[in-house]
């Protein structure tokens, strides 16, 4: 049963390569959400469980803090600084990751407030000046 399910060695190191180029290759696109992305991380490196692979937690913290786009930096370097990456689990990650992109987005928002307000009296007035 388990080879009728799971195919013989071959498939599965193929299989496991085809994984591993995946994981290798996996780069948080602009725009995308810290919990998107961790959320095609651990798909990957699930099936690679699964296929055998040892995928532990600082192996997949380390990706990702290599990963993360460049807005991201300075929290990168906080972490790797104040944190022992070796202790550092996943979820801990992810939930410092979230609070910082929750501020970006907050931030990010009164600066568009900010510039609307700022062009909205252009060009108001009697023409004095």
């Amino acid at each position: 049963m388990k080879v009728k399910y799971q195919g013989n060695a071959r498939v599965k190191w193929a299989q496991l390569q085809h994984l591993r180029r995946e994981f290798e290759t996996l780069e948080m696109k602009t725009g995308e959400s810290v919990t998107d992305y961790f959320g095609r991380v651990m798909i990957v490196s699930n099936d690679m469980r699964n296929c055998s692979e040892e995928m532990d937690d600082v192996k997949i913290v380390e990706k990702i803090l290599r990963t993360l786009t460049d807005k991201f930096n300075f929290v990168v370097c906080s972490i790797e600084e104040s944190k022992d990456i070796d202790q550092l689990t996943v979820d801990e990650l992810q939930s410092s990751l979230r609070v910082h992109e929750h501020k970006l987005k907050r931030r990010g928002g009164e600066e568009q407030v900010l510039k609307v307000e700022s062009h909205s009296n252009y060009g108001r007035g009697r023409g004095r000046g």
